[in-house]
């Protein structure tokens, strides 16, 4: 699929257009609401993306504000073509909100991890491990469907027409011995073999580069091929997510993310680093 032709991008998309054209019809979103016979709760949460919209409350919204034609009838194709599922439906137990179907539809992603490998990048026996530590109330059952999703999730890196990929991660990650020797010695190696796709760039921020912008935590920087859906900064936490939309919040990580990459070792030592990692871990087993 190609990028950004997606459910989730289509949808936010045809939030903005509603958006923007009850804004050019001087109406207000309780007006909206009142002239529909819905809530206005509803009305700001389809024009946020939240929530879904049928074709139906789509050209009754449209002839509200005074469109007709091709372009009305282009906005309800749009959707319709917003309501199929994605492949992450299969797992709506583990995934909430947006990020999954906006990540599958993105053209490039930059990431930046102080503590953890990417999820992108995590082998299986990585992934159980952290996904544990940070749900120890969870049953065999959910943790097995959690690993399983972020592995699907990884697909994404090999598929026909990959993103850009580009991570930052700081040198505590090589460190940190996840699921111990064995398990980090694996998943080194794993960050080895991904950074040599062509559309993957992977950095080490070392431990003498001092303060960087990335101390105040780990987000994602989500880039879109159409002018019509702009960047999303994802900020992610334990419980939940942060989605950062304005254009301001969006130059301002887009900045960080830049410092972080000058800041950086270049990939090719990046590598070297990694590489430096991964043959203390093989000594380390080998003893």
């Amino acid at each position: 699929m190609a990028r950004g032709q997606g459910p989730t991008v289509r949808r936010r998309r045809l939030a903005g257009e509603l958006r923007r054209l009850r804004e050019a019809a001087e109406l207000t979103i309780d007006e909206v609401g009142e002239k529909l016979e819905c809530s206005a709760s509803k009305i700001s949460r389809i024009e946020t993306g939240h929530v879904g919209v049928t074709p139906r409350d789509v050209r009754d919204m449209l002839e509200l504000y005074g469109l007709v034609g091709d372009e009305r009838e282009a906005l309800v194709q749009l959707a319709r073509e917003a309501r199929k599922r994605g492949w992450w439906h299969a797992y709506n137990e583990v995934f909430t909100g947006t990020f999954v179907g906006l990540e599958a539809d993105a053209s490039s992603l930059r990431a930046y991890q102080a503590l953890l490998v990417p999820g992108l990048l995590q082998t299986e026996r990585y992934a159980r491990t952290v996904i544990r530590a940070l749900r120890p109330d969870a049953d065999e059952t959910e943790l097995k469907r959690r690993v399983a999703a972020r592995m699907a999730r990884q697909e994404l890196l090999t598929d026909p027409s990959p993103p850009e990929y580009w991570a930052v991660i700081d040198e505590a990650v090589l460190h940190r011995r996840v699921g111990g020797c064995e398990v980090m010695a694996e998943q080194v190696s794993r960050l080895l073999e991904v950074a040599r796709l062509p559309h993957v760039t992977l950095q080490v921020v070392p431990f003498g580069a001092g303060a960087h912008p990335g101390m105040e935590g780990p987000f994602l920087i989500l880039g879109f091929p159409e002018q019509a859906d702009p960047d999303v900064v994802y900020v992610d936490s334990t419980s939940s997510g942060l989605y950062l939309e304005m254009p301001d919040d969006v130059r301002r990580y887009t900045l960080m993310f830049d410092h972080l990459r000058a800041t950086a070792l270049k990939p090719d030592d990046s590598v070297e680093l990694i590489a430096e990692s991964a043959d203390r871990l093989g000594a380390e087993q080998a003893k």
